[in-house]
Order: C-alpha cells, then sequence, then structure tokens
C-alpha cells in the first residue's frame, strides 16, 4: 500500500468525522469546562489542577490545543476539532511511540474507549512492537475494588472489564489499579504510556511519560497538556464508527 500523504490524511479525517464539524454538540463542550473545573470524579480523568485555572483560561486552551469556535458567544450548535492540530499531535504522538519502541522501551497501551478508539491503539502497539517495543503486559486479571469487575488486556490493550463487557469510562483508577499490579509484580514502570481518558491522566499525575487521545468535551487532558504532565494530547473526536479512523491509523503508522 502506498504511503499516505499528509493531504490524504486532513481528507480522510474530515470525511470521517475525526475532524472538523464534529458530532458533539457545542453545549456539551463547555458544560464540562465547568464540570471539570469543579473536579468532578467523571470529568478530572484524574487530572489535579496543579495551575490556577478559570472558565476562560481552560476556553483559551480548548481553542488553542484542541480547534473548538474561538467565538465566547457561540454557546449552541456544532463544534469543531482542528484537522491540522489533529495531524500535528499525531506526528508528536508518533515520534514519541517510534523514539521509546526504537531503544527498546516498554510502552503501555490503554482506553476507555473500546467502541471507538480500540483500533487506533491495536494498530499503534503492533506498529511499535515492529520497531522493538516491549509491550507492557501482565497475565492476570485486576480486580477494580471501587467499581467492581476487574482490568485486563485484551491483545495489547488495556481495559475495565465488568459485566461481560468492557464499558467506556473517564476514570482513573483502572489505571492506578493496573500500575500497582505492576509494581506488586515486580515490573518496571513503561517508559510510555499511549493511552485516553483516566487511564492518561492518572499515569501523567504519576509522572509517567504520557500521549495520547481527548475529544473536544474532554478538556482535561488539554490541561494536562498545557501543564506539562501529558506530553502530547492529539484532538479528535473519539467516539465515531471505528472504520473511519483508518486513515488517522494511516498516517500515524506509516
Amino acid at each position: 500500500m502506498a504511503e499516505i500523504t499528509r493531504d490524504a490524511a486532513a481528507e480522510s479525517l474530515v470525511e470521517g468525522g475525526v475532524t472538523g464539524e464534529v458530532a458533539t454538540p457545542r453545549e456539551n463542550n463547555l458544560s464540562h469546562i465547568h464540570r471539570f473545573l469543579a473536579q468532578e470524579r467523571n470529568f478530572d480523568f484524574g487530572v489535579p489542577l496543579i495551575q490556577d485555572w478559570d472558565y476562560d483560561s481552560v476556553f483559551d486552551v480548548m481553542v488553542a490545543r484542541c480547534g473548538i469556535r474561538p467565538e465566547r458567544d457561540y454557546t449552541e450548535g456544532v463544534d469543531t476539532i482542528s484537522t491540522e492540530l489533529c495531524l500535528d499531535g499525531l506526528d508528536r504522538l508518533r515520534a514519541a511511540v517510534s523514539e521509546v519502541a526504537g531503544r527498546g522501551g516498554r510502552i503501555l497501551f490503554a482506553t476507555g474507549h473500546p467502541s471507538g478508539l480500540l483500533p487506533v491503539h491495536e494498530a499503534t502497539a503492533a506498529w511499535a512492537e515492529q520497531l522493538g517495543a516491549d509491550i507492557v503486559c501482565l497475565n492476570q486479571f485486576i480486580p477494580l475494588q471501587s467499581e467492581g469487575g476487574d482490568v485486563r488486556q485484551i491483545g495489547a490493550v488495556w481495559h475495565w472489564h465488568i459485566h461481560g463487557g468492557l464499558p467506556h469510562t473517564h476514570l482513573a483508577e483502572p489505571m492506578h489499579a493496573l500500575l500497582d499490579a505492576l509494581e506488586e509484580a515486580g515490573q518496571p514502570m513503561p517508559d510510555l504510556v499511549v493511552a485516553d481518558h483516566g487511564w492518561a491522566g492518572a499515569a501523567a499525575s504519576r509522572g509517567l511519560r504520557t500521549v495520547g487521545y481527548a475529544d473536544c468535551n474532554d478538556p482535561a487532558l488539554f490541561v494536562a497538556e498545557a501543564q506539562g504532565q501529558v506530553e502530547v494530547c492529539v484532538p479528535l473526536d473519539d467516539n465515531i464508527p471505528p472504520y473511519n479512523y483508518a486513515g488517522l491509523i494511516r498516517w500515524l503508522t506509516r
């Protein structure tokens, strides 16, 4: 298969609804800024506020790092994610994965959105392993006492499992449980975490090198990037038909 060009990747992102005008409504995006600032458990992603933030400053971060519409008086309707910021973020994420994998480093992959982002993580893990990465594995189910269910790895990617399914979750607890289990097993911490949602926020809050993805209604990880905790936060719609990430995957793993 011929290598994808940046223009072709950009076209694929917009056509697939990954970037451009996206399905997440503006009112949802704005309300989540307030809920993050209130440090609500499902919206903080395990990211502490280590700088002084208010609504306007977080809004500005979302404009600059995600590409939501900049008009403050635009409060309802269709919002946007920047295609160029997404591609730039993918390039930075790619460089981090390539650098760690190339020296045989340990990389941990995890997702709180298996119905959307799982193919992205799976493809990236396979590519990283080809480059020489040591994918973090632990051959056990890790009970998640606070929420029920367990943390488990399917393929190369870690998930929260409960009642026979893999739910969407914003929570930081699954990553904390996994990292605690790695320590108890005597395994070294990962050199890089590639994740989203609370998986990424929790890893970054524990001082691990972290890169990942966030939607325009997920300000926590963009703030974590601005605070210097998350190295790369790639903006994208995280809940579209998984096949629509095909162009993104080709660009990332080229």
